[in-house]
């Protein structure tokens, strides 16, 4: 099991694409902070990204950025310029492409990704608050491909053409993540970071490929082809926890999604996630969680009620 496609399909990762933007002359725009993740591209010309007070990022034809933080951000010509906000433009323009300035210098599309509640935990909390994908990366032919793809999908109306670039949008999420995760090597953290590594990458593949297996620490020793206290040590200095614990919330994340979603029993979540008993599962839920499994599924069924 590939454990990044395993993480974003329990997020339920979907991508949509916004209305783009054409700006020209001297220009800045402010957006406030997405309420997902966003993305922008630069599909013809050249301005500034600041995000949330950070450095300014040069942003060159064929780049593209990914926000993974609920951050306001700044996209301009130059920082002369007073900049005005975006949300009148976007209406305005409604589906069309919004104007700024005067002329068609710069094309931005842009979109984002919407996530499952666990999203910030689970993934997001271990990323930068920016990735910033250069066109000339040479990794990044994939992302440019997909890009060009969502622009013309977008400029042709073609049957069908939001959809495509939603699902398109998806597939260059997961380049960006393939490119920052390489980028990376060595200086990430979380199971992200292990997806990297050569002693970590293997275990996490197998966790995830068979959560409810009985796995040991020799097991998955052998899986990585390394000794148990190799494989301790590894595993916590790049992931942060010991392998066991790993899988014990791995485990949690998953009986949490059947208690959320559906109305199987107890003991069937259990039996699906590798405990041997109702009350094997109930005693690790309550550890990671703090609260019973069926003090949360009440509580969550409360939330969709209110």
């Amino acid at each position: 099991m590939d454990p990044l496609e395993d993480v974003l399909a329990f997020l339920d990762v979907c991508g949509y694409v916004s209305a783009g933007l054409t700006a020209g002359g001297d220009w800045a725009v402010r957006f406030a902070p997405p309420s997902g993740v966003k993305f922008n591209t630069i599909q013809r010309g050249r301005c500034f990204l600041m995000a949330d007070g950070a450095d300014r990022v040069p942003l060159e034809e064929g780049d593209c950025f990914l926000l993974t933080r609920p951050v306001p951000f700044v996209l301009a010509s130059s920082w002369e310029v007073a900049p005005v906000e975006a949300e009148p433009l976007f209406t305005a323009a409604g589906d069309t492409m919004a104007q700024v300035g005067d002329g068609d210098d710069v094309v931005l599309v842009g979109g984002g990704f919407s996530f499952g509640e666990r999203a910030r935990t689970l993934l997001l909390d271990f990323l930068p608050p920016l990735i910033h994908v250069p066109a000339g990366t040479p990794q990044a032919d994939t992302v440019r491909w997909a890009l060009a793809q969502i622009g013309s999908e977008l400029r042709h109306r073609s049957p069908g053409s939001r959809l495509v670039a939603e699902h398109l949008a998806v597939v260059m999420l997961v380049h960006v993540l393939r490119l920052h995760l390489a980028r990376e090597t060595g200086s990430g953290s979380g199971w992200p970071a292990g997806l990297a590594d050569p002693v970590v990458a293997p275990v996490l593949s197998a966790v995830h490929g068979r959560p409810a297996h009985p796995w040991t620490v020799a097991e998955l020793a052998d899986v990585a082809r390394v000794s148990r206290s190799t494989l301790a040590v590894r595993f916590k200095e790049v992931v942060g926890q010991p392998p066991l614990d790993y899988l014990t919330r791995w485990r949690i994340e998953l009986a949490s999604r059947d208690l959320r979603e559906g109305t199987e029993p107890l003991a069937a979540i259990a039996r699906r996630v590798g405990y041997g008993s109702e009350s094997a599962l109930s005693t690790a839920f309550k550890r990671v969680t703090g609260v019973s499994p069926s003090d949360y599924r009440g509580e969550r069924r409360s939330r969709r009620g209110s």
